[in-house]
């Protein structure tokens, strides 16, 4: 999330997307799955959840992360397309996201693409191997968010990484940097996606989908959520203006959204109906493709479990 100015934006009523709204794990299609199993696992200090010679399931606990899917007879997209800006994976604590930034920097240093404090978290950036990007990072409380006529208030302010270490990185999360049950656990906390317009993103997201658009910058990105977090997603042109929809490729396979229970997933799907989105329902998820042909699952937390 690389921002600068943000205009104030107004939820407008109608149809929304239930409060207790999440962010499920990501899938990403890969060329070299034990290289890119590594680095999630080695570096970033996710657990391997299950895998078989295909498809390998990282996350913290008993939540996925990441899924990662074989799928060699893919290339890579041509510079320009939409797909996916990067993956933010969310540490309850201080202390996890400095021992994660830590094994980072051990074990694949060159990824490491930046960092900023945003006044409502502190994120550091990251490409993987297959050139996926990728932000761990660390929510401020709620209670000390700041939000102006349904704007809230971000910037993009110098991050020491090494400072980060020296303040939250102790003993034991350095010689354990993996072990929830000391530090916390880590969740996909937003997902920030390239596009090839900010207008039919708010259309689709904010208008169709029934997300809260809660900043923008400009006409280059546009940031939304449910139930008054920061975002849950973030849709930007900035590598990826006039993009038009996605072909097979390696990169995002799809993105994960929970909804807390059957009502609600009924609610989006009559409002995709209402809209005619093209959609897949079989009363416990419905998976459609936005504009780019990034494909969106929403399953309940039931059916995400």
């Amino acid at each position: 999330m690389n921002m600068n100015t943000f205009e104030a934006t107004v939820p407008t009523p109608g149809d929304k997307l239930a409060a207790d709204t999440a962010m499920g794990p990501v899938t990403l299609l890969v060329a070299d799955l034990d290289g890119m199993t590594a680095y999630y696992r080695d570096a970033v200090t996710l657990r391997v959840l299950s895998a078989d010679r295909h498809t390998v399931t990282l996350g913290r606990g008993t939540t996925p992360v990441v899924i990662l899917e074989h799928s060699p007879a893919l290339a890579h997209a041509p510079s320009g397309s939409a797909g996916l800006f990067h993956t933010a994976i969310l540490f309850d604590t201080q202390a996890a996201l400095a021992a994660s930034l830590y094994s980072v920097a051990r074990h694949a240093p060159g990824t490491f693409t930046g960092s900023a404090d945003h006044l409502v978290s502190q994120a550091f950036y990251f490409t993987d191997p297959e050139g996926n990007g990728v932000e761990l990072y660390w929510d401020r409380d709620r209670s000390t968010w700041s939000w102006v006529h349904g704007q809230v208030e971000m910037d993009t302010i110098f991050l020491d990484p090494n400072q980060y270490l020296a303040d939250h990185l102790t003993d034991e999360a350095a010689d354990a940097p993996g072990d929830e049950t000391l530090f916390g656990g880590a969740r996909v906390g937003h997902i920030h996606l390239s596009v090839g317009d900010v207008a039919t993103a708010r259309s689709f997201y904010v208008d169709t989908l029934g997300f809260d658009q809660t900043a923008a910058v400009g006409n280059t990105a546009v940031f939304v959520s449910a139930g008054g977090y920061h975002h849950h997603m973030a849709m930007n042109v900035w590598n990826s203006r006039g993009a038009g929809p996605r072909m097979p490729a390696l990169g995002l396979g799809r993105v994960d959204i929970v909804v807390p229970d059957g009502d609600a997933l009924g609610a989006l799907g009559e409002r995709l109906a209402h809209y005619r989105v093209e959609r897949q329902d079989d009363g416990r998820t419905v998976s459609f493709d936005d504009p780019w042909n990034n494909r969106l699952f929403v399953t309940t937390g039931a059916g995400a479990a």
